[in-house]
Order: structure tokens, then sequence, then C-alpha cells
């Protein structure tokens, strides 16, 4: 990593591909190395918590809430860490905040979704992907035939771009099986994978 100077890593991907709990965990990693931290997400999003950022998997982090990109610098004060989840429903001004912050020298990590339900470029993401030093694509599984899937399938028919939602909205699906004008849900095609070790031998014994 750089020494001394800050720098942008942005943390892109669709529904259920562990953006957030990616944010999470690199945030952690810098309290664990005793480096004050700031997390920021847009207020909108209260899924989980109103006061916190969390992944579909249950895990938390306080946070800050805004409701635009611009009060995010009165809040960041001496953190060494800015985390920015769901950084694709904050205006464009985002892309000039998290520009000034890495100027300052902080690490400033953004998470969201690089594409909308129907394939095109969703808020500040594009810009932010541009300038950052440090770009991860995150991948889901689809639902339909378990193949990477880089793509948000809207299960309820709803024509506006900003729809926040869980499992109840959306479906990961791959290129093949995503359609964006189809609204039917496909989750029941592919069960969720047994875990082993919660299913022991009738003897109760491991293998030797």
């Amino acid at each position: 990593m750089p020494q001394n100077v800050g720098w942008v890593e942005v943390i892109v991907g669709c529904m259920f591909s562990g953006k957030t709990e990616e944010l999470i965990r690199r945030v952690r990693r810098a309290q664990y190395a005793k480096q004050p931290v700031a997390v920021i997400k847009p207020a909108i999003d209260v899924r989980y918590s109103e006061d916190s950022v969390g992944s579909h998997s249950g895990i938390r982090l306080r946070s800050f809430q805004v409701t635009r990109a611009s009060q995010i610098p009165a809040l960041v004060k001496d953190a060494m860490v800015v985390g920015i989840d769901e950084a694709q429903f904050l205006d464009q001004e985002l892309v000039q905040i998290v520009d000034h912050l890495a100027n300052d020298g902080k690490r400033v990590i953004c998470a969201g979704l690089d594409l909308d339900y129907l394939g095109r470029p969703f808020g500040p993401m594009p810009e932010l992907l541009a300038s950052a030093e440090y770009i991860q694509k995150m991948l889901a599984i689809c639902v339909v035939c378990g193949n990477p899937a880089d793509r948000s399938q809207r299960t309820v028919n709803r024509d506006t771009q900003v729809l926040v939602g869980e499992k109840e909205a959306y479906e990961a699906r791959c290129r093949l099986h995503w359609d964006p004008h189809n609204f039917d849900q496909d989750q029941v095609s592919l069960p969720f994978g047994r875990n082993l070790a919660e299913s022991p031998d009738p003897q109760g014994q491991l293998p030797l």
C-alpha cells in the first residue's frame, strides 16, 4: 500500500455480490491497525439499521447517515480511513468530495452498484471508477444457473431507478439469464447449498 499519501478504492458489483461485506472487512482491518475510521451511508438505506451499514450475511458496522455528499467532510474529522457504502445513491458531488479527501491523505473506500437494474451506469460510480487507484469487481452467483453473476435482476415491476430492496426485490443473474424487462422471480430454481459440517457422519465420528 502507498505510504504518506491518500488514495481511493472502489468496490463494485451487482446485488448479493458481497460489496458491503468487503467494505466492512477493509475498515475492520484498519481498526485493528489502530487507525481511526469513519463510515458513511446514504440515509435512504434503512434495510438493516438506521445507524449501521449491514451486509446480507448479517455483519454490521456503525455509520453516519447523509442525504447528500457535501455532508461527508464534516463527519470525517481525523479519520485516516473513510468508508462509503451504497455510493450509487449519493449525488455527483461525491466524486469531488472523495477526491479532496484522498488529496488530504485519507484512504477512501467506496462500495456500490456499478449498474442499475436496466444495466445503465449508476449515479457517480462511473467517475469514481475512472479516478480510483484500486478497483475490485465483485461477482455473485446466478440464481438460475449458478454461474458468476454481475447483474441485478429486479423482480418487482417498478420503473424508478432507485428502489432500495433485498431478496424481495432483486436477484443476482448472469448475462444469459438477466432480462431487465421480465420481473418474474426465479430464486426457487437454485436451492441453498448444504454445509456438510452441519450434516455429521451418522456415527457421529470424523472419517479416519
